[in-house]
């Protein structure tokens, strides 16, 4: 039998080491953000989740994205290799850019899924943590990769401009990183906000200021 002064022990370890496995950036509020000008063009879409709903939005999964304060969150248990997409879009879109704010709070991976359809398109993923870069992919293949510096805990702010097969990525108002598409890539598709543990086994992202517009 265990005395109650040790039981007393246990339990007071138990709750104390329940309490230093949470992660208090998971509850976090990101920074304010003052939102840029609006970019050019007509706009094709846009949301700034003001009117705290998804209806323009198709998540993958339940239970991962939600409007929370005017934003959208995405987070996922922590556990390695958990994904999620919330699609958005028409699949017609072909020359067009798309704007968005983005601040991570936990983990690594965050960008945009652009020209998808039946689940495969170009990624484009600014990586934070060790990475501090951006890198662009088909499916698995990468096809580019620059250096972008975007710590966590901070909004930055993406604009990826899709003109014929010619792919333009910007981070913070700078062109980092231009590419060609394959030649049997689409030319058009939706797109998708991605949520990705990875091998850190951690992901709470926040999106606003979406907005789609076309290229003349």
């Amino acid at each position: 039998m265990i005395a109650w002064p040790a039981l007393f022990l246990v339990l007071l370890g138990l709750l104390l080491s329940s309490g230093n496995a949470s992660d208090p950036a998971r509850s976090a509020s990101p920074p304010p953000m003052s939102r840029g000008e609006r970019p050019p063009g007509r706009v094709l879409f846009e949301d700034d989740f003001a009117r705290g709903d998804l209806r323009q939005w198709a998540p993958d999964r339940e239970g991962v994205w939600s409007v929370w304060r005017g934003m959208l969150r995405a987070d996922l248990p922590d556990q390695k290799q958990q994904r999620s997409l919330a699609w958005f879009g028409d699949s017609t879109w072909t020359d067009v850019a798309v704007d968005l704010d983005v601040c991570q709070m936990r983990g690594v991976d965050k960008g945009v899924v652009v020209r998808a359809d039946d689940g495969s398109g170009i990624g484009i993923d600014l990586r934070s943590g060790g990475y501090q870069d951006v890198v662009m992919y088909r499916r698995e293949w990468p096809m580019g990769k620059a250096r972008v510096t975007n710590p966590n805990g901070v909004w930055h702010h993406l604009r990826v401009e899709m003109r014929g097969r010619s792919i333009h990525v910007h981070v913070n108002g700078e062109l980092v990183l231009e590419r060609e598409g394959p030649r049997d890539a689409r030319s058009r598709g939706r797109m998708a906000l991605p949520a990705y543990t990875g091998g850190v086994g951690q992901c709470t992202i926040y999106y606003d200021n979406v907005v789609v517009t076309a290229l003349q």
